[in-house]
Protein backbone atom coordinates (compact mmCIF):
# COMPACT_ATOMS: atom_id res chain seq x y z
CA UNK A 1 0.00 0.00 0.00
CA UNK A 2 2.82 2.41 -0.83
CA UNK A 3 -0.22 5.42 -2.83
CA UNK A 4 -3.39 6.08 -1.82
CA UNK A 5 -5.33 8.31 -4.28
CA UNK A 6 -7.90 10.73 -2.11
CA UNK A 7 -10.33 13.08 -4.67
CA UNK A 8 -11.20 15.46 -2.32
CA UNK A 9 -14.01 18.43 -2.52
CA UNK A 10 -13.05 21.53 -0.57
CA UNK A 11 -14.97 23.81 1.63
CA UNK A 12 -17.46 20.82 2.46
CA UNK A 13 -17.34 18.47 6.19
CA UNK A 14 -14.88 15.93 6.21
CA UNK A 15 -16.77 12.62 5.40
CA UNK A 16 -15.41 9.29 7.11
CA UNK A 17 -13.06 8.20 4.09
CA UNK A 18 -10.59 10.97 4.90
CA UNK A 19 -9.90 9.44 8.47
CA UNK A 20 -10.01 6.25 7.36
CA UNK A 21 -7.65 6.63 4.15
CA UNK A 22 -5.39 8.58 6.87
CA UNK A 23 -5.21 5.85 9.01
CA UNK A 24 -4.45 3.21 6.36
CA UNK A 25 -1.71 5.46 5.15
CA UNK A 26 -0.42 5.54 8.91
CA UNK A 27 -0.74 1.66 9.40
CA UNK A 28 1.07 1.20 5.95
CA UNK A 29 3.49 3.80 5.77
CA UNK A 30 1.57 5.24 3.05
CA UNK A 31 2.00 8.65 0.50
CA UNK A 32 -1.92 10.49 -0.09
CA UNK A 33 -2.14 11.93 -3.12
CA UNK A 34 -4.76 14.77 -2.06
CA UNK A 35 -6.39 15.64 -5.14
CA UNK A 36 -8.72 18.21 -6.03
CA UNK A 37 -10.51 18.97 -9.10
CA UNK A 38 -11.85 22.60 -10.11
CA UNK A 39 -15.45 23.06 -11.37
CA UNK A 40 -16.15 25.06 -13.98
CA UNK A 41 -16.50 28.64 -13.15
CA UNK A 42 -20.12 29.97 -12.80
CA UNK A 43 -21.01 33.59 -12.54
CA UNK A 44 -23.99 35.72 -12.77
CA UNK A 45 -24.63 36.93 -16.59
CA UNK A 46 -23.03 40.59 -17.00
CA UNK A 47 -20.37 40.25 -14.21
CA UNK A 48 -17.75 40.20 -16.84
CA UNK A 49 -18.82 42.59 -19.14
CA UNK A 50 -16.91 44.75 -21.25
CA UNK A 51 -16.93 47.56 -18.34
CA UNK A 52 -16.29 45.63 -15.52
CA UNK A 53 -12.42 45.55 -14.30
CA UNK A 54 -12.82 41.89 -12.85
CA UNK A 55 -12.31 39.42 -15.72
CA UNK A 56 -12.35 35.05 -16.38
CA UNK A 57 -8.51 35.14 -15.25
CA UNK A 58 -8.90 36.90 -11.86
CA UNK A 59 -11.88 34.46 -11.11
CA UNK A 60 -9.86 31.47 -11.74
CA UNK A 61 -6.72 32.36 -9.60
CA UNK A 62 -8.88 33.65 -7.23
CA UNK A 63 -10.44 29.78 -7.36
CA UNK A 64 -6.44 28.29 -7.69
CA UNK A 65 -6.01 30.38 -4.53
CA UNK A 66 -9.13 29.46 -2.40
CA UNK A 67 -8.53 25.63 -3.30
CA UNK A 68 -4.71 25.92 -2.62
CA UNK A 69 -5.04 27.31 1.09
CA UNK A 70 -7.99 25.09 1.68
CA UNK A 71 -5.94 21.34 0.38
CA UNK A 72 -3.03 23.10 3.27
CA UNK A 73 -5.53 23.47 5.70
CA UNK A 74 -7.07 19.77 5.16
CA UNK A 75 -3.46 18.46 4.83
CA UNK A 76 -2.62 19.76 8.11
CA UNK A 77 -5.77 19.72 9.97
CA UNK A 78 -6.90 15.79 8.93
CA UNK A 79 -3.55 14.34 7.57
CA UNK A 80 -0.91 15.68 9.90
CA UNK A 81 2.14 13.14 10.26
CA UNK A 82 1.66 11.56 6.59
CA UNK A 83 3.01 11.73 3.62
CA UNK A 84 0.90 14.12 1.44
CA UNK A 85 1.65 15.34 -2.02
CA UNK A 86 -1.08 18.02 -3.23
CA UNK A 87 -2.61 17.69 -7.07
CA UNK A 88 -5.25 20.66 -7.96
CA UNK A 89 -6.21 20.09 -11.75
CA UNK A 90 -9.20 20.90 -13.87
CA UNK A 91 -11.35 19.01 -16.13
CA UNK A 92 -14.02 16.26 -15.71
CA UNK A 93 -13.67 15.03 -12.25
CA UNK A 94 -13.95 11.30 -12.82
CA UNK A 95 -11.76 11.47 -15.73
CA UNK A 96 -9.22 13.29 -13.52
CA UNK A 97 -9.75 10.65 -11.38
CA UNK A 98 -9.03 7.61 -13.47
CA UNK A 99 -6.22 9.53 -15.18
CA UNK A 100 -3.99 9.83 -12.28
CA UNK A 101 -4.61 6.41 -10.99
CA UNK A 102 -3.16 5.15 -14.04
CA UNK A 103 -0.55 7.61 -14.00
CA UNK A 104 0.41 7.14 -10.26
CA UNK A 105 0.10 3.79 -10.48
CA UNK A 106 -1.80 4.21 -7.16
CA UNK A 107 -2.57 0.85 -5.55
CA UNK A 108 -6.29 1.86 -4.39
CA UNK A 109 -8.53 5.07 -4.65
CA UNK A 110 -10.65 6.58 -1.74
CA UNK A 111 -13.75 7.87 -2.11
CA UNK A 112 -17.28 8.44 -0.59
CA UNK A 113 -20.27 6.83 -2.07
CA UNK A 114 -22.72 8.80 0.43
CA UNK A 115 -24.78 11.68 -0.90
CA UNK A 116 -23.03 13.61 2.59
CA UNK A 117 -25.07 16.87 2.70
CA UNK A 118 -22.40 19.22 1.80
CA UNK A 119 -19.81 16.74 -0.31
CA UNK A 120 -21.81 16.11 -3.55
CA UNK A 121 -20.43 18.68 -5.61
CA UNK A 122 -17.05 16.96 -6.54
CA UNK A 123 -17.73 13.14 -5.04
CA UNK A 124 -21.52 12.90 -6.15
CA UNK A 125 -23.14 9.79 -7.48
CA UNK A 126 -22.12 10.39 -10.71
CA UNK A 127 -18.45 10.55 -10.26
CA UNK A 128 -17.99 7.24 -7.64
CA UNK A 129 -20.17 5.12 -9.81
CA UNK A 130 -18.40 6.26 -13.17
CA UNK A 131 -14.84 5.96 -10.73
CA UNK A 132 -16.42 2.39 -9.85
CA UNK A 133 -17.05 1.56 -13.63
CA UNK A 134 -13.97 2.72 -15.47
CA UNK A 135 -11.36 2.19 -13.26
CA UNK A 136 -9.56 -1.31 -12.45
CA UNK A 137 -7.75 -0.20 -9.58
CA UNK A 138 -9.42 -1.33 -6.31
CA UNK A 139 -11.62 1.39 -4.41
CA UNK A 140 -11.98 1.77 -1.07
CA UNK A 141 -15.48 3.89 -0.46
CA UNK A 142 -16.97 4.83 2.93
CA UNK A 143 -20.02 3.42 4.98
CA UNK A 144 -23.03 5.72 6.14
CA UNK A 145 -21.52 5.88 9.53
CA UNK A 146 -19.51 9.18 10.49
CA UNK A 147 -17.48 8.35 13.62
CA UNK A 148 -14.04 8.81 12.77
CA UNK A 149 -11.66 6.04 12.93
CA UNK A 150 -8.73 8.42 14.86
CA UNK A 151 -5.29 7.63 14.33
CA UNK A 152 -5.84 3.61 13.86
CA UNK A 153 -7.65 1.45 11.36
CA UNK A 154 -9.56 -1.30 13.53
CA UNK A 155 -9.94 -4.32 10.97
CA UNK A 156 -11.03 -7.30 12.95
CA UNK A 157 -13.37 -8.93 10.96
CA UNK A 158 -13.70 -9.03 7.20
CA UNK A 159 -16.55 -10.23 5.14
CA UNK A 160 -15.67 -11.31 1.82
CA UNK A 161 -18.61 -11.48 -0.85
CA UNK A 162 -18.04 -13.97 -3.89
CA UNK A 163 -20.08 -14.67 -7.06
CA UNK A 164 -17.56 -18.04 -8.15
CA UNK A 165 -17.40 -16.15 -11.33
CA UNK A 166 -13.32 -16.32 -12.21
CA UNK A 167 -12.52 -12.98 -10.88
CA UNK A 168 -13.45 -14.73 -6.78
CA UNK A 169 -10.08 -16.48 -6.63
CA UNK A 170 -8.30 -12.89 -7.24
CA UNK A 171 -11.39 -11.68 -4.13
CA UNK A 172 -10.45 -14.26 -2.03
CA UNK A 173 -6.75 -13.31 -2.43
CA UNK A 174 -6.82 -10.07 -1.47
CA UNK A 175 -9.09 -10.83 1.21
CA UNK A 176 -7.20 -13.16 3.04
CA UNK A 177 -4.31 -10.70 2.58
CA UNK A 178 -6.17 -7.96 4.21
CA UNK A 179 -7.08 -10.59 7.08
CA UNK A 180 -4.01 -11.36 7.66
CA UNK A 181 -2.25 -7.88 7.75
CA UNK A 182 -4.62 -6.93 10.49
CA UNK A 183 -5.01 -10.45 12.03
CA UNK A 184 -8.46 -10.59 11.08
CA UNK A 185 -11.16 -12.98 11.22
CA UNK A 186 -12.36 -13.73 7.60
CA UNK A 187 -15.76 -14.79 6.70
CA UNK A 188 -16.88 -15.58 2.76
CA UNK A 189 -20.14 -15.23 1.84
CA UNK A 190 -21.65 -16.48 -1.28
CA UNK A 191 -25.86 -15.15 -2.26
CA UNK A 192 -27.46 -17.62 -4.97
CA UNK A 193 -30.37 -16.68 -6.56
CA UNK A 194 -33.55 -16.07 -5.12
CA UNK A 195 -35.58 -19.65 -4.38
CA UNK A 196 -39.07 -18.19 -3.66
CA UNK A 197 -42.13 -18.06 -5.66
CA UNK A 198 -45.89 -16.86 -5.20
CA UNK A 199 -48.48 -19.23 -5.20
CA UNK A 200 -51.58 -20.33 -3.17
CA UNK A 201 -51.07 -18.83 0.17
CA UNK A 202 -48.29 -16.29 -0.42
CA UNK A 203 -44.97 -17.25 -0.83
CA UNK A 204 -43.30 -20.85 -1.01
CA UNK A 205 -39.46 -21.88 -0.95
CA UNK A 206 -38.32 -24.34 -3.33
CA UNK A 207 -36.77 -26.36 -0.98
CA UNK A 208 -35.33 -28.86 -3.30
CA UNK A 209 -33.93 -26.16 -5.71
CA UNK A 210 -32.62 -24.37 -2.61
CA UNK A 211 -30.81 -27.36 -1.37
CA UNK A 212 -29.21 -27.97 -4.72
CA UNK A 213 -28.09 -24.19 -5.20
CA UNK A 214 -26.38 -24.29 -1.78
CA UNK A 215 -24.51 -27.50 -2.16
CA UNK A 216 -23.10 -26.71 -5.40
CA UNK A 217 -22.12 -23.35 -4.52
CA UNK A 218 -20.42 -25.54 -1.42
CA UNK A 219 -18.36 -27.44 -3.44
CA UNK A 220 -17.21 -24.73 -5.44
CA UNK A 221 -16.29 -22.24 -2.42
CA UNK A 222 -14.40 -25.58 -0.92
CA UNK A 223 -12.26 -25.79 -3.95
CA UNK A 224 -11.77 -22.21 -4.50
CA UNK A 225 -10.41 -22.11 -0.83
CA UNK A 226 -8.13 -25.13 -1.26
CA UNK A 227 -6.55 -23.21 -4.74
CA UNK A 228 -5.76 -20.24 -2.01
CA UNK A 229 -4.93 -22.31 0.45
CA UNK A 230 -6.98 -20.95 3.31
CA UNK A 231 -9.65 -22.32 5.92
CA UNK A 232 -12.12 -20.20 6.79
CA UNK A 233 -15.60 -19.78 7.94
CA UNK A 234 -18.68 -19.91 4.87
CA UNK A 235 -21.85 -17.95 4.64
CA UNK A 236 -24.01 -19.09 1.92
CA UNK A 237 -27.84 -17.16 1.23
CA UNK A 238 -30.53 -17.45 -1.57
CA UNK A 239 -31.89 -13.88 -2.47
CA UNK A 240 -31.59 -10.54 -2.05
CA UNK A 241 -27.36 -9.53 -2.39
CA UNK A 242 -27.37 -6.49 -0.61
CA UNK A 243 -30.09 -7.32 2.20
CA UNK A 244 -27.50 -10.59 2.95
CA UNK A 245 -23.83 -8.27 2.74
CA UNK A 246 -25.39 -6.28 5.39
CA UNK A 247 -27.12 -8.65 7.90
CA UNK A 248 -23.65 -11.07 7.62
CA UNK A 249 -21.38 -8.07 8.02
CA UNK A 250 -24.14 -7.03 10.83
CA UNK A 251 -23.96 -10.46 12.38
CA UNK A 252 -20.28 -11.05 12.26
CA UNK A 253 -19.33 -8.25 13.54
CA UNK A 254 -17.82 -7.53 10.59
CA UNK A 255 -15.58 -4.30 9.56
CA UNK A 256 -14.49 -4.15 6.32
CA UNK A 257 -16.39 -5.94 2.97
CA UNK A 258 -14.32 -6.84 0.05
CA UNK A 259 -16.41 -7.67 -3.13
CA UNK A 260 -14.68 -8.13 -6.86
CA UNK A 261 -14.71 -6.48 -9.44
CA UNK A 262 -15.83 -8.46 -12.66
CA UNK A 263 -17.56 -9.73 -14.56
CA UNK A 264 -19.81 -7.04 -14.85
CA UNK A 265 -22.64 -9.24 -15.49
CA UNK A 266 -22.18 -11.16 -12.57
CA UNK A 267 -24.50 -10.76 -9.20
CA UNK A 268 -22.16 -8.26 -7.73
CA UNK A 269 -20.92 -6.81 -10.80
CA UNK A 270 -24.21 -5.83 -11.84
CA UNK A 271 -24.53 -3.13 -8.95
CA UNK A 272 -23.60 -0.72 -10.92
CA UNK A 273 -19.75 -2.28 -11.19
CA UNK A 274 -20.47 -2.34 -7.23
CA UNK A 275 -21.72 0.87 -6.40
CA UNK A 276 -25.29 -0.33 -5.07
CA UNK A 277 -23.42 -2.23 -2.98
CA UNK A 278 -20.70 0.50 -1.89
CA UNK A 279 -23.72 3.14 -1.22
CA UNK A 280 -25.80 0.67 1.37
CA UNK A 281 -23.57 -1.06 2.98
CA UNK A 282 -23.54 -0.31 6.83
CA UNK A 283 -19.03 -0.87 6.84
CA UNK A 284 -16.35 0.35 4.46
CA UNK A 285 -16.21 -1.65 1.08
CA UNK A 286 -13.08 -2.27 -0.82
CA UNK A 287 -13.76 -2.98 -4.69
CA UNK A 288 -11.13 -5.29 -5.88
Amino acid sequence: MHKILLPVSLRQKVPPVVHQAAALARHFHSEIILLHVLSPLRYPAGVLGSRHKLTERDLRAGAIQRAQKDLDQLRREELEGIAVRCLLLKGDPARVIARIARHEQVNFIALSARRHVLWSRLLGRSVTAKVLRHCDCPVWTDSYLDKPQGSNISIRNVLCAIDLSPHSRTTVSRAAQIAREFRARLTLLHVTAGVEIYGPGGLHVLRELKQELVGAAAKEIAKLQAEVSIDTEVIIQCGDVLKHLNRAAELAGSDLLVIGHLPSNGHLGANGAGYAIARESCIPVLRV
